[in-house]
């Protein structure tokens, strides 16, 4: 993707900022947002296709963005997307595809970046929450767990919550009482219903939800006080999360620089592990 194609994903992205989306909905902007030098040349047949649901199901999110119809919105996306769409430049070979849609995320994140002060005032957030509860449910149990590994090692108390179930609510009520202000939430496709609940519930009980999503327009976002969006890849059977990941990292650089004590912390981890032999050299 060309530095015109990011900035022109960028742009599609605020299009659907404040919107309630359908999963199908969701679906095509997700596709809108990962070929924005492409899509604007398809025809809605063509886009349902690469989207991967109906026909109309593409009328019926034009009608949801407020265009009169697809041919208004496709006029919109030539506006607003670069020349040259390159279809001779991208892969044939449907796993060269999933890659360069990893990529093409990256890219479309780093563009994201380019304005820092959303993901410093989350690492500000996270650092001061002590206890800091790390909450990812089933899909996005895994970048949970990577997160609060790294994060144990530069703050003091951090709390993985990667099992749902009646106790999830008691284990965020847990952390509150223990003086917890800030939640980082992991949140990708597929959103369990109880994820949002968790969320709502975690807001209602005074926390601050920091949430790594798929999108500005995933569930999620209106129980979010502050959402970092990072596209996940949907062109395998499961859903690649290079991007989100990618993120969670940056989320841990700029929770160490506000932490005053990160590199002491890491320090002694260190002198802790060569004096145990933890590790092969």
């Amino acid at each position: 993707m060309t530095d015109a194609a990011v900035g022109a994903a960028a742009r599609l992205e605020r299009l659907f900022e404040g919107r309630r989306l359908t999963p199908t909905q969701r679906r095509i902007a997700h596709c809108l947002v990962r070929q924005a030098a492409d899509v604007p040349y398809l025809s809605s047949v063509e886009l349902a296709r690469v989207a991967g649901v109906s026909q109309p199901s593409v009328t019926r999110f034009a009608a949801a963005l407020g265009f009169d119809g697809y041919p208004a919105l496709r006029d919109h996306l030539r506006a607003v997307a670069p020349t040259g769409h390159g279809f001779d430049e991208r892969p044939t070979n449907p796993y060269q595809r999933a890659v360069q849609a990893e990529i093409d995320n990256l890219r479309h994140l780093a563009s994201l970046l380019t304005d820092p002060e959303p993901v410093e005032r989350a690492g500000r957030l996270l650092a001061a929450s002590r206890p800091l509860p790390v909450l990812g449910l089933r899909a996005s149990a895994a970048q949970a767990r990577g997160f609060a590994y790294f994060a144990a090692k530069v703050h003091p108390d951090v709390r993985l919550l990667d099992e749902g179930g009646s106790l999830l609510a008691d284990r965020v009520d847990a952390a509150r009482r223990a003086g917890a202000s800030a939640l980082l939430c992991f949140a990708l496709p597929r959103h369990p219903r109880e994820l949002l609940d968790t969320l709502a519930h975690a807001r209602g009980v005074g926390l601050t939800v920091v949430t790594v999503a798929d999108g500005t327009f995933a569930p999620v976002a209106a129980h979010s006080d502050l959402l970092l969006p990072a596209a996940v890849g949907t062109d395998l059977v499961f859903d690649t999360a290079g991007a989100p990941q990618l993120l969670g990292q940056v989320l841990l650089e700029t929770m160490c620089d506000a932490l005053p004590d990160a590199q002491a912390r890491l320090e002694d981890f260190d002198l802790r592990a060569a004096a145990r032999g933890l590790f092969v050299e």
